[in-house]
């Protein structure tokens, strides 16, 4: 909460998981939320769910663009995760962490990102930072500041520098 507050233009504050807890669609637990649990925990796409999106979508005053309707799981993939990496790139900029493992670690224990990936940055090492910076650089175009790359990423794109590599001037962490 405290990000959100901070950094506003940083996030997108989607209503749908409020809306969905309001109605106790609290996943496994409520065997209910974006997916159905029936006996032996097996999961079944629950098509409610769409009810819930098209109420978060009418609160934040979007509707669905016809061009993302068609994204690749690929592209979705990228379009969620490269914004994270840029974010991960601003949080070793300002010395809130002092390497980029750091972040691996946290990104696979704390929002659970696959560890045979290595984590968020060694991933994104495996894609090139200058890729990364590309689409982010074309998504701000289409879509907004919101993928806007950071200076940390454009630098080390611009250089061939990896993203896991200590920085030139290795800061002390702010913590």
């Amino acid at each position: 909460m405290q990000y959100l507050e901070n950094f506003p233009e940083r996030v997108y504050k989607s209503m749908l998981i409020p809306i969905m807890m309001e109605d106790k669609r609290a996943g496994e637990a409520s065997r209910k939320g974006f997916y159905k649990y029936e006996d032996k925990r097996k999961a079944t796409p629950d098509p409610e769910i769409m009810t819930y999106i098209q109420k978060s979508r009418s609160m934040a005053g979007v509707t669905p663009d016809a061009e993302l309707m068609k994204l690749s799981d690929k592209d979705i993939v990228e379009m969620v995760f490269f914004p994270v990496i840029n974010e991960a790139c601003r949080v070793l900029d300002e010395g809130i962490a002092v390497k980029a493992s750091d972040l691996d670690i946290a990104s696979i224990f704390g929002m659970g990102f696959p560890p045979y990936r290595g984590g968020v940055m060694l991933w994104g090492d495996s894609i090139g930072a200058k890729y990364i910076h590309g689409k982010l650089q074309e998504w701000a175009k289409r879509y907004g500041s919101f993928f806007e790359p950071c200076s940390y990423l454009a630098e080390r794109a611009a250089k061939g520098i990896p993203l896991s590599a200590p920085a030139a001037s290795q800061v002390k962490s702010r913590l």
